[in-house]
């Protein structure tokens, strides 16, 4: 099992600094500087770069502050040549067969650049915006049947589904994708366990500390035995890494800086409002506090202080973060989806720095080592462990 490295898509905008000017009020971030737009000029870069350093796929999220993410990605295929777009989607908010059908279609337009991000959502007042009024475990009902449908109708002969949320008679994609999207998933709840071992072909975890994260694994791994599966893992953090340790650090205190007590206080306020399991284990990592925020050795939780989702980060040099990606892919995380702030130049920093630290260490597929370094892949793995 090699390291599969994934970059992040800002859709809905970048910049120097933590502040979310979306999210928590109509005030904050406007006085910031360095925030950018999610123009399609700037997203060009961040893919070009993307798939230059040799990240494999680009996330690209979900939800009322970003750009469609079908839409955006598809119109940034035809700007790049290898690079996969792993689209995040909510599945209560369209019909599956038709899900099913522009998976298919996308496929054949990009040659198979396709990862889909299922986003069951962890919020209700953001699902109510797109009319979606099911609790949280429902939707994670719905979920399972939506990803049942998607599967069926992905054979490509008619198929029938009945259930609480869907009623299909005859579902088909006549022509179905090639290859089938790999499909990413995350929830930490009880209700969302089962629904990514029947269903997931890689289970995304936000990124804590190792033993937090070996216990989602073993938990998904067994459920998905019961189900005669087999489910790959994947991380989802961000990155501060330098060519040096203080450098690295000095960064991350800087994004510090643009946080008043006034931000972090309106911004817990909100996340504290989630749903989201997942989203409430972020928040307990820090608790709001600027005090110790190094949770594990170069894992930083000061993201989580106002952004959603994934709240930490890897801080340290460019070996120190080669160690903790090492570390957590010897307890089977095998994709790390990736983002730092702001994402063009947080990309070349990982990408010439890190990137090389994980070649040199036999980490990368031969492929991916021998197009980043330049080198021909037996030497790297010679020089592997």
């Amino acid at each position: 099992m090699t390291v599969r490295l994934h970059w992040f898509l800002p859709t809905g905008g970048d910049g120097r600094t933590l502040v979310d000017r979306h999210a928590y009020g109509s005030n904050i971030g406007r006085e910031t500087r360095g925030l950018r737009t999610p123009d399609i000029e700037y997203l060009v870069q961040i893919a070009k770069a993307a798939e230059q350093l040799g990240f494999e796929a680009v996330l690209t999220p979900t939800g009322t502050w970003c750009e469609d993410a079908w839409l955006t990605t598809v119109a940034l295929a035809q700007h790049t040549e290898r690079l996969k777009f792993l689209v995040a989607f909510r599945p209560g908010l369209l019909s599956p067969t038709l899900a099913a059908q522009m998976a298919a279609t996308y496929q054949r337009l990009t040659r198979g650049r396709l990862l889909l991000n299922v986003v069951t959502g962890g919020d209700s007042a953001e699902q109510r915006r797109f009319g979606d009024h099911l609790d949280h475990d429902r939707r994670y009902e719905r979920t399972d049947e939506f990803l049942s449908v998607v599967r069926g109708v992905w054979q490509g002969e008619p198929y029938d589904f009945h259930g609480a949320h869907y009623d299909v008679d005859g579902g088909l994609t006549s022509l179905p994708p090639d290859p089938v999207p790999e499909i990413f998933f995350g929830g930490s709840s009880q209700a969302a366990g089962p629904v990514a071992a029947r269903h997931a072909d890689v289970y995304l975890t936000w990124g804590e500390p190792p033993a937090q994260v070996k216990e989602k694994i073993d938990w998904i791994r067994s459920l998905a035995e019961r189900e005669g599966r087999t489910v790959r893992f994947g991380i989802r953090m961000h990155t501060i890494s330098r060519d040096s340790s203080a450098d690295a650090w000095s960064t991350a205190n800087r994004l510090l800086d643009d946080l008043d007590s006034d931000t972090i206080a309106a911004a817990q306020a909100a996340l504290g409002r989630s749903e989201s399991v997942g989203q409430r284990r972020m928040l307990e990592l820090h608790g709001g506090s600027r005090d110790q925020l190094e949770i594990y050795p170069n894992l930083w939780a000061g993201v989580g202080l106002v952004r959603g989702g994934a709240g930490t980060a890897l801080v340290g040099s460019h070996a120190e973060v080669a160690d903790r990606i090492e570390e957590y892919h010897a307890l089977g995380v095998e994709h790390f989806v990736l983002s730092g702030y702001p994402h063009l130049e947080e990309a070349y920093w990982f990408g010439e720095g890190v990137i090389p630290e994980l070649a040199g260490r036999g980490l990368l597929s031969p492929d991916t080592a021998s197009r980043v370094t330049g080198r021909p892949a037996p030497l790297l793995a010679a020089r592997g462990r």
